[in-house]
């Protein structure tokens, strides 16, 4: 792992670059942002990619090897988790940001607001208002176990998980911990650009899982339909971790969208 000091905080991240063709030295590099409770190693099936680009997968504020924040959900919560994007943004050289739910809300946030230096976008399992159930949030500030077990049932977080895949999901958001899943299931509740896509100006791949209840296909329409310059690919078999249950499927969907709109 990498790390970068930034805001009076560390954020780790894990810089991967394998490509050996000299003719994929200009390729673009991505970043990709992990979502509510999980940290980078979610997007371990996308490592595969660094053979063509480099590829950047980091822990937000409180996950993984990353140091926490003194934030509210929210907002505030929202701003840091953009910081840590940025700051690795900055280190790597990456040009492409892609995001999982709330780390699609970071992505969003960072091309409305931030006005990010990027080359395209990739939005998958997230949408432009992102409401949880309220027992959700009641479980995850006073049943976190429960929580976490309701998450990792068929067709939510996967739609059929390997038992394998599925055990090591709930021990990484046991790890990350009550307080900081809660945090970031409340901060993506709060979330909401529905007025604010079109201000999205680069190209942007949104791609969900065909089985996703959580953020369901009609939410990956309706940023296809408000941003201006998108791409929309539903990846059968699969739910909110499209990326994690069908790597391949996936990997497939970005790069012929990266090949069709930045590499040529």
């Amino acid at each position: 792992m990498e790390t970068v000091t930034h805001h009076d905080r560390v954020t780790a991240y894990r810089h991967v670059d394998r490509r050996d063709d000299p003719d994929r030295s200009d390729a673009a590099g991505c970043c990709f942002v992990h979502g509510s409770g999980a940290t980078g190693r979610v997007w371990n099936g996308q490592l595969p990619l660094a053979r063509d680009r480099p590829i950047t997968t980091l822990d937000l504020s409180g996950h993984g090897d990353s140091e926490d924040i003194d934030a509210r959900a929210g907002y505030q919560t929202l701003t840091a988790y953009a910081d840590d994007v940025l700051a690795v943004l900055e280190s790597t050289g990456d040009r492409v940001l892609v995001g999982n739910s709330l780390g699609g809300a970071v992505a969003q946030h960072l091309l409305i607001e931030r006005d990010v230096d990027v080359d395209a976008a990739v939005l998958t399992g997230t949408g432009a208002r992102l409401g949880v159930l309220e027992d959700l949030l009641d479980w995850l500030d006073n049943d976190f176990e429960r929580a976490n077990e309701f998450l990792h049932e068929p067709g939510r977080l996967f739609l059929d998980p390997d038992p394998d895949v599925r055990e090591r999901s709930s021990e990484t958001m046991a790890e990350t911990g009550s307080a900081v899943t809660h945090r970031d299931f409340l901060t993506s509740h709060r979330f909401d650009v529905r007025d604010r896509l079109g201000e999205i100006s680069v190209p942007t791949l949104v791609v969900y899982g065909s089985g996703d209840q959580l953020t369901p296909p009609w939410f990956h329409e309706y940023l296809a339909d408000e941003i201006p310059e998108t791409t929309l690919v539903e990846i059968e078999d699969a739910a909110h971790l499209a990326m994690v249950e069908q790597p391949t499927a996936f990997n497939e969907a970005l790069t012929s969208f990266l090949t069709d709109e930045i590499d040529g």
